[in-house]
């Protein structure tokens, strides 16, 4: 242990730096414009778990963004841990509530300030300079393997391939994720489960042009008010999710497992006042950490149409649209999910407006036994 806390401490302003330089790189996935610094930053990963100890190191292209596979086996008999983690980013938008450039990372605090810096780029990058440290220290006490992706934030479709095809390459006894969350700082946390994901986007068509609202307001179904109108109708007053068959495969979490969940250091204050909120708001009944942990929830993750520039402009659109998503929970399944959200979307459709949905991508709930 000393050992480590001397190398970590002689190297700490490198480890710095290196990171740094990772979260300088904007590599969004969702992009098409981002590719160049996709490859970028996947040879940047190369690199620094070459320099960190790595014995083979290797970046696969797969039918989107590479992945990146590294290694080092010290004694084939020993356990092996591979370390799941993504290089790629969500958008930044909106810019303009960043105090800071997003890919310029700023420290306030002792917080590092960027995009990447805690989703997923300085998660994984901790494991990389641990495993540095103990190959340094000669403490490394198993074999470890790398799996660095680059489609994380858009649903990793080229994920499952990749990993029927390397079964052998992949074989490990334990896989070790830093992409989830922790109690606080002060409480470290090992979660045993992650939620799915069902994403799709919603467009209305009323018009077939935009409109003068002085001339045609009142007379034609406004886009924008329909999807409002829409969304608004996906909860009930109990903000539980109205959509037709929604908790169907739900497995409801028994009484016991939720006063473990209730023994969890929480301060709903201090949620709040981090949050900048002044109530919180879910569906009834459930404790804040129910509502994030073991309960499926519908969001609006954005929502556009009609003029939003500077000034007025008296427009009846002729669109609107929205991203949706909805988490997940064991037994659900995000196909049969996405089949019930497009469905639900279209067939509440009024008269004077389409409605074209479409899926995004999904992914699967897991949870780990804890015994």
């Amino acid at each position: 242990m000393q050992a480590w806390k001397e190398y970590q401490q002689k190297n700490k302003d490198r480890f710095l730096e290196e990171l740094l330089a990772l979260l300088r790189i904007p590599s969004i996935s969702a992009r098409s414009e981002n590719k160049p610094d996709m490859k970028q930053c996947a040879e940047a990963v190369k690199q620094q778990l070459l320099s960190s100890g790595a014995d083979k190191v290797e970046i696969y292209p797969t039918d989107g963004h590479p992945v990146v596979y590294g290694e080092k086996i010290t004694d084939p008999s020993k356990p092996t841990v591979l370390v799941y983690g993504h290089y790629d980013v969500q958008p930044a938008d909106p810019l303009e509530l960043w105090h800071s450039g997003p890919f310029e990372p700023v420290i306030k605090e002792g917080k590092i300030y960027a995009r990447g810096a805690c989703d997923d780029k300085g998660q994984f990058y901790m494991h990389v300079k641990a495993f540095e440290t103990m190959v340094q220290t000669n403490s490394l006490p198993t074999n470890v393997k790398f799996l660095i992706e680059g489609e994380e934030e858009i649903g990793s479709p080229n994920l499952a391939k990749f990993v029927a095809s390397n079964k052998e390459l992949l074989k490990s006894d334990v896989i070790l994720i830093s992409d989830t969350a922790m109690i606080s700082l002060e409480n470290p946390s090992i979660d045993i489960g992650v939620r799915g994901l069902s994403y799709i986007e919603v467009e209305v068509t009323g018009p077939n042009r935009d409109l003068h609202s002085g001339v045609y307001g009142g007379a034609v179904a406004n886009p924008i008010t329909i999807l409002a109108k829409m969304i608004a109708s996906c909860h009930d007053e109990n903000n539980h999710i109205t959509i037709p068959g929604f908790y169907d495969d739900v497995i409801e979490s028994p009484d016991a497992e939720r006063k473990l969940m209730a023994q969890a250091p929480f301060s709903e204050q201090e949620y709040k006042d981090d949050l900048g909120v002044s109530s919180l708001w879910g569906e009834k009944d459930f404790s804040t950490n129910e509502r994030t942990g073991i309960r499926p929830t519908l969001e609006l993750n954005g929502i556009w149409g009609g003029y939003t520039g500077e000034g007025a402009k008296t427009v009846l659109p002729s669109k609107a649209s929205a991203k949706i998503s909805a988490r997940l929970v064991p037994n659900q399944s995000s196909e049969v999910i996405t089949a019930k959200l497009l469905k639900y979307f279209k067939e509440i459709a009024p008269a004077g407006v389409t409605v074209k949905a479409e899926e995004h991508h999904g992914g699967e709930p897991y949870m780990t036994p804890v015994d």
